[in-house]
């Protein structure tokens, strides 16, 4: 298990509330004995190549968070052996002290071998600095994972970033411009069915988001669970949340180390060829990952790692539009 507790560097008094200005910067340096890869780790936190929440660049990433205590941006950068992190806004001090969640500290992949298939044994050799990332925020992977729901990637990021831009906020401190802080819980209830259209989400998913915010208190409480079915449960009480939704959001926020995407348009052909040379359907992909039972999406993104991909003979999706003409 990663034996994190790099001493980071005393993050600063806590910001005094009478102070306007109260967002002072905070830093610490992350230095686990176990290598973390930034891009590795943290990729699926992206949302597109236009998400206004997360930006890479060759130093590392912009991301914002909106945290318990407020709207938070961070810095990630990686140096020799460690990571630097540094964040601004009222919700900084809580970013920071999530570092090493966020990168995987409580990730342990010492029980996974794989070394019975060689092309997995590869990528694992390749890919030693891959962690799960945790990000402790429910409601900010639930959102888009909803948006992708019955649509093309393309369309949902198209919707996300439309829809973030118009109702989140503008990022604290020194981000990137155009970088924006994903809506509350209260915003997103409330935003009107004719901004969704316009952003090309469909009724449907536009209900199953306002449906969640309606008890989003509770499913942020979900990260205190330990148990990735109880999770997968509570995620899915609320109608439209099914188990690919409830996965997406298990992965990101809960760093579930086995949570699995069943019902995602490529995955099971992904899984099957790659681990068969054929493609496969859900029953099959299950099957075939039974063996890592526990420890299936780490498997997994070992497998998407490997950019081993079967052939495309079909026609592309449709993205359909749905807004107002």
């Amino acid at each position: 298990m990663d034996t994190l507790l790099a001493e980071a560097t005393p993050a600063a008094a806590p910001p005094d509330p009478r102070r306007a200005d109260a967002a002072d910067v905070v830093r610490t340096r992350y230095a686990p004995s176990e290598p973390v890869d930034l891009r590795l780790t943290l990729g699926p936190l992206g949302r597109g190549p236009h998400d206004p929440t997360t930006r890479w660049d060759a130093a590392g990433l912009w991301r914002t968070f909106l945290t318990p205590d407020g709207a938070a941006t961070m810095r990630l950068t990686q140096a020799a052996g460690a990571i630097d992190a540094v964040a601004w806004g009222p919700g900084a001090h809580w970013a920071i002290d999530g570092v090493p969640e966020l990168l995987g500290a409580a990730d342990d992949w010492s029980d996974l071998d794989v070394s019975g298939h060689p092309l997995l044994a590869d990528v694992r050799r390749r890919t030693t600095g891959m962690r799960l990332m945790r990000t402790r925020r429910v409601i900010e992977a639930l959102v888009p994972a909803v948006l992708e729901q019955k649509v093309t990637s393309v369309e949902a990021y198209r919707s996300w970033a439309r829809l973030v831009r118009a109702h989140g906020a503008a990022a604290p401190g020194p981000a990137p411009e155009g970088m924006r802080v994903g809506p509350s819980a209260e915003t997103w209830r409330y935003i009107p069915s004719w901004e969704w259209h316009a952003a090309g989400v469909d009724p449907r998913r536009s209900r199953v988001v306002v449906d969640a915010m309606r008890v989003a208190s509770a499913l942020e409480r979900t990260t205190q669970l330990s148990d990735g079915e109880e999770v997968a449960r509570r995620l899915r009480t609320v109608n439209g949340i099914g188990s690919w939704t409830a996965a997406e959001v298990a992965q990101r926020a809960h760093g579930d180390p086995d949570a699995i995407s069943v019902g995602d348009y490529h995955l099971a052909s992904i899984v099957g060829y790659a681990l068969t040379g054929m493609k496969t359907d859900d029953d099959g992909m299950l099957e075939l990952l039974e063996p890592w039972a526990g420890q299936r999406q780490r498997v997994v993104r070992l497998i998407l790692c490997s950019g081993v991909m079967p052939p495309r003979r079909g026609p592309r999706a449709t993205i359909t539009d749905h807004r107002w003409r």
